[in-house]
């Protein structure tokens, strides 16, 4: 046997013939009849791609995204940009004109007029200008202060610079009078008077005091102001305030440091008490007073101070007889009648709150 040929290559496929895949994926990329068109303006944006063929975009089978409440808002991007590809549209394309012109949430249109203006905000809710600032309060420590004209001209003129300046921080209003205290604010429709000694002086102590006495008559609201900085001069006031026998409170006496500081505890002392006037704090507090003295608690810790008074004996009383006022009032007979307290201690019960020899002594239990 000879040598073995090799096989007789095949016929060449005429170059117009196509395989059995090609033919399937030329049938499925063959547009319909009834697919949509390229649009004229995509197809003159659309260069051509020479010896490639066309494929039609698949559908897209993603899940839509989510609507902003705006019909059409998310077709029209995809349009653009299919067209931009050189790819037919999916969506049928209208005419510019025929589109209402839509805007998105996030970016309002542009208003060109404040009645165009307030009719969108009405109708959508939005508006592109910022909110408007919230007014700022009143203060709520503005006032007038009056100044004794008398007082001013003994003093520096660098405090009553610094007293005019610092008044005007606070929104409190400078006059200059003829007025018997030093001072008198009026704040909240509450007057308060002060007397401003911004050097203490012993020598000077007798007139002080006698001035207070006077203006505690005149002002029901009065307050002494005295700037003692040296340690003599604190030791000097203590001894004046007792050796004329000034009664605690009645006027009130601040010592302070300098006078700067006098006239900052003035103003708030004044300021602290148009609050409370305005707030009527000052009934609150005596309401909040009584009911703390009316409590139990209260009651029973006065009755058990008494010598040889227990906490049974406190009950007994309170059940029996009532307040510390009907207490005072009953003798040693009511008690033994309505309790079950022995005969001495009905009678330090009586003793205790009807001898002031007995109340006023100490007492060692």
């Amino acid at each position: 046997m000879g040598p073995l040929r090799p096989p007789p290559p095949a016929a060449a496929a005429p170059p117009h013939a196509a395989s059995e895949p090609e033919v399937a994926a030329r049938c499925r990329t063959t547009p319909r009849s009834h697919a949509a068109k390229p649009s004229p303006r995509a197809a003159r944006r659309a260069p051509a791609r020479h010896g490639l063929p066309e494929v039609e975009p698949r559908e897209n089978t993603a899940p839509p995204p989510p609507s902003l409440g705006l019909r059409g808002f998310a077709g029209s991007s995809s349009g653009g940009s299919d067209a931009g590809e050189g790819r037919p549209s999916l969506a049928p394309t209208h005419r510019r004109s025929q589109q209402p012109r839509l805007c998105s949430p996030l970016r309002p249109p542009l208003l060109s007029s404040p009645f165009q203006m307030e009719r969108s905000v009405h109708s959508t809710g939005q508006t592109s200008l910022p909110p408007p600032r919230p007014q700022p309060a009143p203060a709520p420590g503005r006032g007038v202060c009056m100044m004794s004209t008398s007082w001013r001209d003994k003093q520096d003129p660098n405090l009553v610079n610094f007293i005019a300046a610092f008044l005007a921080a606070n929104s409190y209003r400078l006059n200059f009078l003829l007025v018997s205290p030093d001072f008198i604010f009026n704040n909240g429709g509450l007057s308060v008077a002060f007397i401003f000694e911004t050097s203490w002086d012993c020598e000077n102590a007798a007139a002080v005091f006698s001035r207070a006495n006077t203006l505690k008559r005149q002002f029901k609201n009065l307050y002494v102001v005295v700037a003692v900085p040296k340690v003599e001069q604190i030791e000097s006031f203590n001894r004046s305030y007792f050796q004329y026998n000034m009664e605690l409170g009645c006027p009130t006496f601040v010592p302070v440091n300098d006078p700067e500081m006098g006239f900052e505890k003035m103003l708030k002392i004044a300021h602290a008490r148009g609050v409370c006037k305005q707030q009527d704090i000052t009934s609150t507090m005596r309401n909040e007073r009584e009911q703390a003295v009316q409590s139990m608690d209260a009651f029973l810790h006065v009755l058990t101070s008494i010598p040889g008074i227990d906490d049974h004996d406190a009950t007994m009383l309170s059940q029996a007889i009532g307040s510390i006022e009907a207490i005072t009032k009953a003798s040693v007979g009511f008690i033994l009648e309505n309790t079950d307290l022995s005969t001495d201690k009905a009678k330090t019960v009586v003793t205790f709150f009807r001898d002031p020899q007995y109340y006023l002594s100490p007492k060692i239990n």
